[in-house]
């Protein structure tokens, strides 16, 4: 499937569906059955390579949807809808490449941290699409 580097891959579980994504140097976002070892959806959308993937269990326990959130060398965050095969909320608050993200154990996961070559960390809320702060002081990436 994929025709370059793999960045970033993470599993979960979704109503007894096994799935990995995955985040490669092709500027894709891609997710693969355990099952069946094959490749379910493709998501097209940034424009540099993405960097992180992961699986939101906020949006899974507390609005039964199966979301993956990307980021990327593009400067963005982006959220694909799995079943309804589309991107649906992106966050451009970084300057330069996005390259880690990491939801919070608490809360369900409503609390996104994102790392950046822009030498920021940001603390974002994704139930209202708000940057809540942004941790400063590094000095080189």
């Amino acid at each position: 499937g994929h025709t370059s580097y793999v960045w970033s891959i993470d599993y979960s579980t979704f109503d007894d569906n096994q799935l990995i994504c995955s985040g490669p140097d092709d500027k894709t976002v891609r997710i693969w059955d355990v099952n069946t070892n094959k490749q379910i959806k493709l998501f097209n959308g940034h424009s540099d390579r993405v960097s992180c993937v992961k699986f939101s269990q906020y949006h899974y326990h507390c609005h039964r949807r199966n979301v993956i959130c990307s980021s990327s060398r593009d400067k963005t965050i982006r959220f694909w809808h799995i079943k309804d095969n589309q991107q649906f909320q992106i966050f451009n608050e970084h300057n330069d490449g996005v390259c880690g993200i990491e939801f919070s154990p608490f809360n369900c996961g409503r609390y996104l941290c994102s790392g950046s070559y822009d030498k920021t960390i940001r603390l974002l809320d994704i139930e209202t699409s708000k940057s809540l702060h942004v941790f400063n002081g590094h000095e080189d990436i």
